[in-house]
Protein backbone atom coordinates (compact mmCIF):
# COMPACT_ATOMS: atom_id res chain seq x y z
CA UNK A 1 0.00 0.00 0.00
CA UNK A 2 1.43 3.38 -1.03
CA UNK A 3 2.71 5.51 1.87
CA UNK A 4 2.97 8.88 0.11
CA UNK A 5 1.11 10.69 -2.67
CA UNK A 6 3.92 10.24 -5.25
CA UNK A 7 4.16 6.55 -4.37
CA UNK A 8 0.40 6.27 -4.98
CA UNK A 9 1.02 7.86 -8.38
CA UNK A 10 3.73 5.30 -9.18
CA UNK A 11 1.40 2.50 -8.07
CA UNK A 12 -1.28 3.69 -10.48
CA UNK A 13 1.32 3.92 -13.26
CA UNK A 14 2.37 0.33 -12.61
CA UNK A 15 -1.12 -1.17 -12.40
CA UNK A 16 -3.00 0.86 -15.02
CA UNK A 17 -0.38 2.86 -16.85
CA UNK A 18 -2.28 3.30 -20.13
CA UNK A 19 -5.50 4.56 -18.49
CA UNK A 20 -6.22 8.29 -18.64
CA UNK A 21 -5.09 10.04 -15.45
CA UNK A 22 -5.97 13.63 -16.27
CA UNK A 23 -7.25 15.89 -19.01
CA UNK A 24 -6.67 19.59 -19.42
CA UNK A 25 -8.07 22.06 -21.91
CA UNK A 26 -5.94 24.50 -23.91
CA UNK A 27 -7.33 26.82 -26.61
CA UNK A 28 -10.58 24.88 -26.66
CA UNK A 29 -8.95 21.47 -27.16
CA UNK A 30 -8.84 18.70 -24.56
CA UNK A 31 -5.49 16.98 -24.02
CA UNK A 32 -5.15 13.67 -22.18
CA UNK A 33 -2.30 12.22 -20.13
CA UNK A 34 -2.03 8.58 -19.04
CA UNK A 35 -0.84 7.44 -15.63
CA UNK A 36 2.50 6.26 -17.03
CA UNK A 37 3.03 9.57 -18.84
CA UNK A 38 2.07 11.48 -15.72
CA UNK A 39 4.53 9.53 -13.58
CA UNK A 40 7.27 10.16 -16.14
CA UNK A 41 6.57 13.91 -16.19
CA UNK A 42 6.54 14.12 -12.39
CA UNK A 43 9.86 12.25 -12.18
CA UNK A 44 11.44 14.66 -14.69
CA UNK A 45 10.12 17.63 -12.73
CA UNK A 46 11.51 16.11 -9.53
CA UNK A 47 14.92 15.80 -11.19
CA UNK A 48 14.72 19.42 -12.39
CA UNK A 49 13.76 20.69 -8.93
CA UNK A 50 16.56 18.64 -7.39
CA UNK A 51 19.07 20.24 -9.77
CA UNK A 52 17.87 23.66 -8.61
CA UNK A 53 18.58 22.77 -4.99
CA UNK A 54 15.15 21.61 -3.78
CA UNK A 55 15.38 18.77 -1.28
CA UNK A 56 13.90 17.05 1.72
CA UNK A 57 12.19 19.44 4.15
CA UNK A 58 12.10 22.29 1.60
CA UNK A 59 8.76 23.89 0.78
CA UNK A 60 7.35 24.77 -2.64
CA UNK A 61 4.89 27.65 -2.56
CA UNK A 62 2.26 27.66 -5.33
CA UNK A 63 0.00 30.59 -6.22
CA UNK A 64 -2.32 29.27 -8.91
CA UNK A 65 -5.83 28.39 -9.94
CA UNK A 66 -6.57 24.69 -10.52
CA UNK A 67 -3.97 23.90 -13.19
CA UNK A 68 -2.50 20.53 -14.14
CA UNK A 69 1.02 22.03 -14.11
CA UNK A 70 0.62 23.09 -10.49
CA UNK A 71 -0.48 19.59 -9.53
CA UNK A 72 2.45 17.93 -11.28
CA UNK A 73 4.99 20.26 -9.70
CA UNK A 74 3.43 19.70 -6.26
CA UNK A 75 3.84 15.93 -6.68
CA UNK A 76 7.44 16.47 -7.83
CA UNK A 77 8.23 18.48 -4.69
CA UNK A 78 6.65 15.77 -2.53
CA UNK A 79 8.63 13.13 -4.48
CA UNK A 80 11.77 14.81 -3.10
CA UNK A 81 10.41 14.77 0.46
CA UNK A 82 9.36 18.42 0.49
CA UNK A 83 6.05 20.05 1.32
CA UNK A 84 3.77 22.27 -0.75
CA UNK A 85 2.13 25.49 0.42
CA UNK A 86 -0.92 26.52 -1.61
CA UNK A 87 -2.13 30.14 -1.79
CA UNK A 88 -5.19 31.59 -3.52
CA UNK A 89 -4.16 33.83 -6.46
CA UNK A 90 -7.32 35.92 -5.99
CA UNK A 91 -6.14 37.09 -2.56
CA UNK A 92 -3.54 39.71 -1.72
CA UNK A 93 -0.78 37.45 -0.41
CA UNK A 94 1.98 40.03 -0.06
CA UNK A 95 1.95 40.22 3.75
CA UNK A 96 1.91 36.43 4.03
CA UNK A 97 4.71 36.09 1.50
CA UNK A 98 6.79 38.59 3.45
CA UNK A 99 6.32 36.42 6.55
CA UNK A 100 6.94 33.07 4.85
CA UNK A 101 9.89 34.25 2.72
CA UNK A 102 9.69 31.24 0.36
CA UNK A 103 12.72 29.97 -1.53
CA UNK A 104 10.86 28.06 -4.25
CA UNK A 105 7.71 29.52 -5.83
CA UNK A 106 5.40 28.67 -8.72
CA UNK A 107 3.30 31.71 -9.69
CA UNK A 108 0.57 31.32 -12.28
CA UNK A 109 0.72 34.72 -13.98
CA UNK A 110 1.95 38.32 -13.79
CA UNK A 111 -0.14 39.33 -10.77
CA UNK A 112 1.16 36.46 -8.67
CA UNK A 113 4.75 37.09 -9.78
CA UNK A 114 4.43 40.74 -8.72
CA UNK A 115 3.12 39.68 -5.32
CA UNK A 116 6.17 37.47 -4.84
CA UNK A 117 8.54 40.21 -5.95
CA UNK A 118 7.00 42.57 -3.42
CA UNK A 119 8.59 40.49 -0.65
CA UNK A 120 11.85 41.81 0.79
CA UNK A 121 13.77 38.60 0.11
CA UNK A 122 13.24 37.24 -3.43
CA UNK A 123 12.95 33.46 -3.79
CA UNK A 124 15.83 31.41 -5.05
CA UNK A 125 13.64 29.94 -7.80
CA UNK A 126 10.55 31.69 -9.19
CA UNK A 127 8.63 29.82 -11.89
CA UNK A 128 5.66 31.10 -13.88
CA UNK A 129 2.99 29.41 -15.99
CA UNK A 130 1.58 32.31 -17.99
CA UNK A 131 4.35 34.51 -19.35
CA UNK A 132 2.21 37.34 -20.69
CA UNK A 133 3.72 40.62 -19.49
CA UNK A 134 6.80 38.87 -18.11
CA UNK A 135 10.39 38.69 -19.25
CA UNK A 136 12.22 35.67 -17.91
CA UNK A 137 15.50 37.56 -18.11
CA UNK A 138 14.42 40.54 -16.05
CA UNK A 139 14.82 38.95 -12.64
CA UNK A 140 17.25 36.58 -10.97
CA UNK A 141 15.78 33.10 -10.57
CA UNK A 142 12.75 33.83 -12.77
CA UNK A 143 12.03 31.20 -15.41
CA UNK A 144 9.16 29.49 -17.19
CA UNK A 145 7.67 26.25 -15.89
CA UNK A 146 8.18 24.72 -19.34
CA UNK A 147 11.95 25.25 -18.99
CA UNK A 148 12.03 22.59 -16.26
CA UNK A 149 11.58 19.90 -18.91
CA UNK A 150 14.71 20.94 -20.81
CA UNK A 151 18.24 20.24 -19.72
CA UNK A 152 17.48 17.61 -17.08
CA UNK A 153 20.83 15.90 -16.78
CA UNK A 154 20.17 13.19 -14.21
CA UNK A 155 17.56 10.84 -12.85
CA UNK A 156 15.60 12.05 -9.81
CA UNK A 157 16.46 10.75 -6.35
CA UNK A 158 14.53 7.76 -5.05
CA UNK A 159 10.95 8.75 -4.24
CA UNK A 160 10.51 9.74 -0.59
CA UNK A 161 8.67 7.17 1.52
CA UNK A 162 8.01 8.95 4.84
CA UNK A 163 4.22 8.83 5.48
CA UNK A 164 4.42 11.26 8.40
CA UNK A 165 6.04 13.96 6.25
CA UNK A 166 3.96 17.06 5.59
CA UNK A 167 2.42 17.02 2.12
CA UNK A 168 0.41 20.27 2.04
CA UNK A 169 0.32 23.47 4.09
CA UNK A 170 -2.69 25.82 4.07
CA UNK A 171 -3.05 29.35 5.43
CA UNK A 172 -6.54 30.64 6.21
CA UNK A 173 -5.30 34.20 6.79
CA UNK A 174 -2.14 36.25 6.91
CA UNK A 175 -1.32 36.07 10.61
CA UNK A 176 -3.18 32.94 11.73
CA UNK A 177 -1.76 29.45 12.21
CA UNK A 178 -1.33 27.07 9.33
CA UNK A 179 -2.98 23.71 8.71
CA UNK A 180 -0.48 20.97 7.86
CA UNK A 181 -1.61 17.68 6.35
CA UNK A 182 0.69 14.67 6.14
CA UNK A 183 0.72 12.02 3.44
CA UNK A 184 -0.66 9.49 5.94
CA UNK A 185 -3.60 11.72 6.84
CA UNK A 186 -4.49 12.43 3.22
CA UNK A 187 -4.19 8.83 2.04
CA UNK A 188 -5.97 7.41 5.07
CA UNK A 189 -8.96 9.70 4.64
CA UNK A 190 -8.98 9.16 0.88
CA UNK A 191 -9.11 5.39 1.19
CA UNK A 192 -12.11 5.64 3.51
CA UNK A 193 -13.86 7.93 1.04
CA UNK A 194 -13.06 5.64 -1.89
CA UNK A 195 -14.45 2.64 -0.02
CA UNK A 196 -17.53 4.46 1.23
CA UNK A 197 -18.52 5.87 -2.16
CA UNK A 198 -17.30 2.88 -4.18
CA UNK A 199 -15.06 5.12 -6.28
CA UNK A 200 -13.23 3.45 -9.14
CA UNK A 201 -11.07 4.29 -12.09
CA UNK A 202 -14.22 4.88 -14.14
CA UNK A 203 -15.04 8.16 -12.37
CA UNK A 204 -14.68 11.52 -14.12
CA UNK A 205 -13.92 14.38 -11.71
CA UNK A 206 -13.75 18.11 -12.39
CA UNK A 207 -11.03 20.18 -10.71
CA UNK A 208 -12.55 23.65 -11.03
CA UNK A 209 -11.77 25.07 -7.58
CA UNK A 210 -8.56 26.78 -6.60
CA UNK A 211 -6.21 24.35 -4.85
CA UNK A 212 -5.69 26.61 -1.82
CA UNK A 213 -8.19 24.73 0.37
CA UNK A 214 -7.59 21.59 2.36
CA UNK A 215 -10.89 20.07 1.16
CA UNK A 216 -9.50 19.99 -2.36
CA UNK A 217 -6.48 17.97 -1.22
CA UNK A 218 -8.50 15.69 1.07
CA UNK A 219 -11.51 14.96 -1.09
CA UNK A 220 -10.28 15.29 -4.66
CA UNK A 221 -6.51 15.02 -5.12
CA UNK A 222 -5.84 12.21 -2.63
CA UNK A 223 -8.88 10.11 -3.71
CA UNK A 224 -7.81 10.60 -7.34
CA UNK A 225 -4.44 8.99 -6.57
CA UNK A 226 -6.03 6.19 -4.54
CA UNK A 227 -8.88 5.26 -6.91
CA UNK A 228 -7.14 6.06 -10.19
CA UNK A 229 -9.99 7.97 -11.82
CA UNK A 230 -9.61 10.78 -14.34
CA UNK A 231 -9.14 14.36 -13.12
CA UNK A 232 -10.26 17.07 -15.55
CA UNK A 233 -9.04 20.68 -15.57
CA UNK A 234 -11.14 23.36 -17.27
CA UNK A 235 -9.35 25.87 -19.44
CA UNK A 236 -10.23 28.78 -17.13
CA UNK A 237 -12.73 29.78 -14.48
CA UNK A 238 -14.75 31.52 -17.18
CA UNK A 239 -15.13 28.26 -19.15
CA UNK A 240 -15.79 25.85 -16.28
CA UNK A 241 -19.56 25.66 -16.89
CA UNK A 242 -19.10 24.92 -20.60
CA UNK A 243 -16.34 22.43 -19.82
CA UNK A 244 -18.52 20.69 -17.23
CA UNK A 245 -21.29 20.25 -19.80
CA UNK A 246 -18.80 18.74 -22.25
CA UNK A 247 -17.42 16.29 -19.71
CA UNK A 248 -20.47 15.27 -17.70
CA UNK A 249 -18.44 14.46 -14.55
CA UNK A 250 -19.53 11.74 -12.15
CA UNK A 251 -17.79 13.37 -9.16
CA UNK A 252 -17.93 17.07 -8.27
CA UNK A 253 -16.47 18.88 -5.27
CA UNK A 254 -18.02 22.24 -4.48
CA UNK A 255 -18.70 24.82 -1.79
CA UNK A 256 -21.95 26.45 -0.69
CA UNK A 257 -21.01 29.41 -2.89
CA UNK A 258 -20.24 27.34 -5.98
CA UNK A 259 -23.51 25.38 -5.71
CA UNK A 260 -25.40 28.67 -5.21
CA UNK A 261 -23.69 30.13 -8.28
CA UNK A 262 -24.84 27.19 -10.38
CA UNK A 263 -28.36 27.50 -9.01
CA UNK A 264 -28.48 31.21 -9.83
CA UNK A 265 -27.05 30.55 -13.29
CA UNK A 266 -29.81 28.02 -13.97
CA UNK A 267 -32.61 30.19 -12.55
CA UNK A 268 -31.61 33.10 -14.76
CA UNK A 269 -32.32 30.92 -17.79
CA UNK A 270 -35.73 29.67 -16.70
CA UNK A 271 -38.94 30.85 -18.43
CA UNK A 272 -40.38 34.07 -17.01
CA UNK A 273 -42.85 33.73 -14.11
CA UNK A 274 -46.44 33.61 -15.27
CA UNK A 275 -45.62 31.84 -18.52
CA UNK A 276 -46.69 28.31 -19.40
CA UNK A 277 -43.06 27.20 -19.40
CA UNK A 278 -42.51 28.45 -15.85
CA UNK A 279 -45.66 26.74 -14.61
CA UNK A 280 -44.45 23.50 -16.19
CA UNK A 281 -41.07 23.96 -14.46
CA UNK A 282 -42.73 24.38 -11.05
CA UNK A 283 -44.97 21.38 -11.71
CA UNK A 284 -41.96 19.19 -12.55
CA UNK A 285 -39.86 20.29 -9.54
CA UNK A 286 -42.30 19.12 -6.86
CA UNK A 287 -40.20 16.63 -4.83
CA UNK A 288 -42.97 14.35 -3.53
CA UNK A 289 -44.98 13.95 -6.71
CA UNK A 290 -46.61 10.69 -7.75
CA UNK A 291 -44.67 8.23 -9.90
CA UNK A 292 -46.08 9.30 -13.27
CA UNK A 293 -45.56 12.97 -12.49
CA UNK A 294 -41.98 12.31 -11.37
CA UNK A 295 -41.29 10.33 -14.54
CA UNK A 296 -42.79 12.90 -16.90
CA UNK A 297 -41.25 15.83 -15.02
CA UNK A 298 -37.85 14.19 -15.22
CA UNK A 299 -37.86 13.84 -19.00
CA UNK A 300 -39.54 17.18 -19.69
CA UNK A 301 -37.70 19.43 -17.21
CA UNK A 302 -35.28 17.88 -14.77
CA UNK A 303 -33.16 15.84 -17.18
CA UNK A 304 -32.72 18.78 -19.64
CA UNK A 305 -31.84 21.01 -16.67
CA UNK A 306 -29.25 18.47 -15.46
CA UNK A 307 -27.78 18.42 -18.98
CA UNK A 308 -27.52 22.22 -18.99
CA UNK A 309 -25.76 22.13 -15.61
CA UNK A 310 -23.43 19.33 -16.75
CA UNK A 311 -24.70 17.08 -13.96
CA UNK A 312 -26.69 14.42 -15.77
CA UNK A 313 -24.02 11.80 -14.97
CA UNK A 314 -23.22 13.08 -11.48
CA UNK A 315 -23.03 10.23 -8.98
CA UNK A 316 -21.02 11.64 -6.06
CA UNK A 317 -21.62 15.32 -5.20
CA UNK A 318 -19.21 16.50 -2.50
CA UNK A 319 -19.70 19.64 -0.41
CA UNK A 320 -16.94 21.21 1.65
CA UNK A 321 -17.62 23.94 4.21
CA UNK A 322 -21.02 25.30 5.29
CA UNK A 323 -24.19 23.46 4.31
CA UNK A 324 -26.31 24.60 1.38
CA UNK A 325 -28.97 27.21 2.00
CA UNK A 326 -32.51 25.85 2.27
CA UNK A 327 -33.33 27.26 -1.15
CA UNK A 328 -30.28 25.68 -2.80
CA UNK A 329 -30.84 22.37 -1.01
CA UNK A 330 -34.44 22.30 -2.25
CA UNK A 331 -33.41 23.18 -5.83
CA UNK A 332 -30.72 20.52 -6.09
CA UNK A 333 -32.77 18.01 -4.10
CA UNK A 334 -35.54 18.27 -6.68
CA UNK A 335 -32.92 17.36 -9.28
CA UNK A 336 -31.84 14.33 -7.23
CA UNK A 337 -28.58 15.91 -6.04
CA UNK A 338 -28.03 15.74 -2.28
CA UNK A 339 -24.48 16.83 -1.40
CA UNK A 340 -23.40 16.08 2.15
CA UNK A 341 -21.81 18.61 4.46
CA UNK A 342 -18.26 18.58 5.82
CA UNK A 343 -16.80 21.44 7.82
CA UNK A 344 -13.29 22.14 6.64
CA UNK A 345 -10.99 22.05 9.70
CA UNK A 346 -9.38 25.23 10.95
CA UNK A 347 -5.67 25.49 11.46
CA UNK A 348 -6.21 25.20 15.22
CA UNK A 349 -7.89 21.79 14.96
CA UNK A 350 -6.00 18.62 15.66
CA UNK A 351 -4.13 17.80 12.40
CA UNK A 352 -4.96 14.12 12.72
CA UNK A 353 -8.67 14.86 12.20
CA UNK A 354 -9.68 12.79 9.18
CA UNK A 355 -13.45 12.95 9.42
CA UNK A 356 -15.37 12.18 6.27
CA UNK A 357 -18.28 14.27 5.04
CA UNK A 358 -21.80 12.90 5.09
CA UNK A 359 -22.12 12.33 1.37
CA UNK A 360 -25.37 11.46 -0.36
CA UNK A 361 -25.39 10.11 -3.87
CA UNK A 362 -27.56 11.64 -6.55
CA UNK A 363 -30.37 9.74 -8.27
Amino acid sequence: MAQTLPLALLQQAQTRGSAIALRYKRLGIWHACSWSELAQDVSRLAAALHQRGFGRHDDLLIISQARSEALLLALAAQWLGGSVTLLDPERDNRALLARLRPSFVLAEALDAVQQVRHADLPPRVLLFLDGRGLNAGEGKGLSAYADLFSGVAAEPPVCATEPAAIAFVFHADTHGPSLRLSHAQLLGGARKLVAREHLSGAEEALAARVFAASGQARYLLAPWLCAGFCLNFPEALATRDTDRRELGPTLVLGTRESYARLEQWARERLPLPGTLGHRLYRWAMVPDAQAFRRWLGYWLIRRPLLDVLGMSRLRVPLLVGPALSQESAAFFGALGIHPGNWQEPSARQEPADTRLPLISQSV
